[in-house]
């Protein structure tokens, strides 16, 4: 698989109002991505909610998200699980489907013991899947496992053929920047701080997964062109930019909540529902961002 380029979004799922899963949004909410300009979608994620869905709801969203995804548009499938068995299960799901890729976050219940005991873990998993492109998602935030993910790839890569990258969704650059040089570049590093895109391009990435990807790609894909043309003034503004969308979107009390509303003020027809233990409604004083649409 080579190097993924520009913009993947990490769609949020859709609920109907007694928190059912709504499928028929994937259609419009894929149409909106693509003339957006975003070249992918990570489905199941955080943003999707997906260690709130069962095992079936997630088969059952990424086969949709495959029958209708746009021509050209890649398919990336997280199957992270605090079950072994299960996630194997959505990583060979996401192979029959034909998923461009599949990825797994660290089981953030009883946590793998380090560096060895992530590798084992992701090495099971991908062996569910050996056609398919493997990536680590990182996100200690949620996961609780935090460790350098650079050593998780020197540990890694002989023992997971199919190991492609990581998605990159931490803080740490010096960790992202040695990820990216290991082996000659041999990994697809996708950074996952939207906020933070404009030091991620100025240490070496080239694509990124993220959530306001959903409703502001074009500023995004402004931001990496004024990087490449080497305009830094115009990336730190557009950069600012989001910045200030993001704020106002936590300022509401309820990130995805927001994020949904502003994808319902830009034609997608999903409702502003989360799945509990996520409250619904819009808790804070902050008012919700239309979106940028450019």
């Amino acid at each position: 698989m080579d190097k993924t380029l520009g913009l993947v979004a990490a769609p949020p799922t859709a609920f109907r109002e007694d928190t059912s899963i709504d499928y028929s949004v994937i259609a419009p909410l894929a149409e909106h991505l693509h003339r957006q300009g975003v070249g992918g979608v990570f489905v199941n994620g955080t943003t999707g909610e997906g260690m709130s869905l069962t095992t079936e709801e997630r088969e059952w969203a990424a086969e949709t998200w495959r029958k209708i995804l746009p021509p050209g548009m890649k398919l990336f499938v997280h199957a992270g699980h605090n079950s072994l068995g299960d996630a194997c299960r959505l990583a060979g799901h996401a192979a029959r489907i034909g998923a461009d890729a599949v990825a797994i976050i660290a089981p953030n219940f009883f946590k793998p013991a380090g560096v060895a005991g992530l590798t084992h873990w992701c090495a099971s998993v991908a062996a569910a899947a050996p056609e398919l492109p493997f990536y680590y998602y990182h996100m200690p935030s949620m996961s609780g496992v935090s460790l350098r993910v650079a050593r998780f790839l020197e540990a890694a890569g002989p023992r997971i053929p199919n190991l492609a990258g990581v998605k990159f969704t931490a803080e740490a650059l010096d960790d992202y920047q040695e990820s990216l040089q290991l082996a000659d570049g041999r990994y697809d590093v996708l950074w996952g701080r939207d906020e933070m895109l404009l030091g991620a391009l100025a240490t070496g990435a080239v694509g990124g997964v993220g959530s306001t990807y959903n409703v502001a790609a074009p500023l995004y894909l402004d931001l990496m062109a004024a990087y490449s043309r080497g305009d830094l003034a115009a990336a730190r503004v557009l950069q600012a930019e989001s910045i200030t969308m993001i704020q106002a979107m936590v300022a509401t009390g309820n990130f995805f909540v927001a994020l949904k509303t502003m994808l319902r003020n830009q034609g997608v027809p999903i409702l502003p529902r989360m799945r509990p233990p996520l409250d619904n409604p819009l808790e804070g004083t902050g008012a919700v961002p239309a979106g940028f649409v450019r």
